[in-house]
């Protein structure tokens, strides 16, 4: 007849189970210990919109860590969105860029009205409304559809505007749906749609619209399925903490993105533990560009900020940073168009010249490591990159990989860690 055996522990009864499970639990923290002293764990940080979530997206690609299928659906329905989100964000614009309709709609009254002439003028960035109720807006100044042949392209454009406006999101499975091609095509060909997207640094707009409606035909396709591209350039804001693991050499790779709005900032503290790299971006192209979340914000000097609070930090002295400036390819179309001097009065570099751009904002945040007392201490690692360019980013990444080892090879020779985890807590005011 089989039994528990128990014994008395001072006191204590303890049973052949409670033993087992006890030992079980050794056995795991044993074995969670090995794997984080082997684990390289970097951190990505930056400001918001400056390319962490897609360097992650690129890093499964290079490590061939591939997408499930759920993911790349996740991601076909992310592309709609995209789409439809990013389109009426371009139409909200619009009123704060204080853009007019068309002249070719301004006969939708006729010349003895001009009241309700410049109403329907107005209407298509009407003053007295925000984005989401242009279509609203348009229809309270009557029905156009009576006011001949213009009146009917204008009843359009409101048919379109709603129809995006009112969107649904995309369901697991099934097409997007086809009514939504011919309204999206139509509002992104409006000269005026495309004068907004040029100003699109007034009002932070996605930079991703271009790369879709430039083949938008084909994600209206019933067998769509993401391409690799496709993926990398979906955008969706990072709400809390991604951690995603790679093998690199005899070690795992353990990379942590976490949310770059204002907002999201708080949540970072806790990533702190362990760190043996920091992976740092800023969007080149963000130095004429206002935040997500603050129009009178400038995204450059806003990474600015958490640059120096991070190079500030005595407990990152020996952790390896690498700085990553992001998005060169926009940064080299923008700033043809859109001086630097504008929004940096101390840049004397030659307008137009995105290799002096460059070189000015690879400056100004080594300026701001040196001030900090670290670039003695430790390496500041400097990249110019294109997070969508899969190619260049490999090549890039396979640079890194040196000082990722180099730095963890440092905190383990340590023995500080409990007290860098405390003290990071306390040193970051993010």
């Amino acid at each position: 007849m089989g039994g528990c055996v128990s014994t008395q522990t001072n006191g204590v009864e303890v049973s052949d189970r409670d033993r087992h499970l006890h030992r079980q639990a050794e056995k795991q923290m044993k074995e969670a210990k090995v794997k984080l002293a082997s684990q390289v764990k970097v951190l990505l940080l930056g400001s918001g919109d400056s390319g962490k979530s897609t360097i992650l997206k690129q890093m499964r690609l290079i490590h061939r860590v591939p997408f499930s299928a759920q993911e790349k659906e996740t991601f076909r329905q992310l592309v709609f969105d995209n789409l439809v989100t990013g389109l009426s964000l371009l139409l909200a614009a619009l009123q704060h860029m204080d853009l007019q309709l068309p002249d070719k709609y301004a006969n939708v009254y006729p010349e003895d009205d001009p009241q309700g002439r410049a109403g329907y003028v107005r209407g298509w960035a009407p003053g007295e409304c925000g984005g989401g109720a242009y279509a609203a807006a348009l229809r309270r100044r009557g029905d156009p559809k009576d006011l001949g042949e213009a009146g009917v392209n204008a009843a359009g454009i409101i048919d379109d505007i709603e129809l995006i406006e009112d969107a649904d999101e995309a369901r697991d499975g099934v097409p997007f749906p086809l009514e939504y091609l011919g309204p999206l095509q139509r509002l992104w060909d409006e000269d005026i749609v495309r004068t907004a997207w040029s100003r699109g640094n007034e009002a932070a707009l996605p930079e991703n619209l271009h790369y879709f409606f430039s083949d938008l035909p084909r994600f209206f396709d019933p067998d769509y399925v993401p391409t690799e591209q496709d993926i990398v350039h979906t955008r969706a804001r990072t709400i809390g903490i991604t951690e995603t693991t790679f093998s690199l050499k005899d070690h795992e790779m353990l990379m942590v993105d976490v949310g770059g709005q204002k907002s999201e900032r708080r949540k970072w503290i806790h990533c702190f533990q362990d760190v043996t790299s920091i992976l740092f971006l800023v969007s080149l192209s963000g130095y004429d560009q206002c935040l997500v979340e603050d129009r009178d914000a400038n995204q450059m000097q806003d990474a600015m900020t958490i640059w120096d609070s991070i190079c500030h930090s005595q407990w990152f002295k020996q952790t390896s940073v690498i700085l990553f400036l992001n998005k060169n390819d926009l940064f080299q179309k923008k700033i043809k168009s859109s001086h630097i001097r504008t929004f940096f009065p101390d840049y004397d570099g030659e307008p137009g010249s995105a290799t002096a751009g460059r070189d000015y904002f690879k400056r100004r945040f080594s300026r701001l490591s040196h001030k900090a007392g670290r670039a003695k201490e430790r390496e500041i690692y400097i990249h110019v990159t294109t997070a969508t360019d899969t190619e260049l980013l490999r090549v890039v990444m396979a640079a890194v990989e040196g000082p990722f080892l180099q730095s963890f090879s440092i905190f383990h020779t340590n023995v500080h860690a409990d007290t860098i985890v405390s003290n990071n807590i306390r040193s970051i005011m993010l």
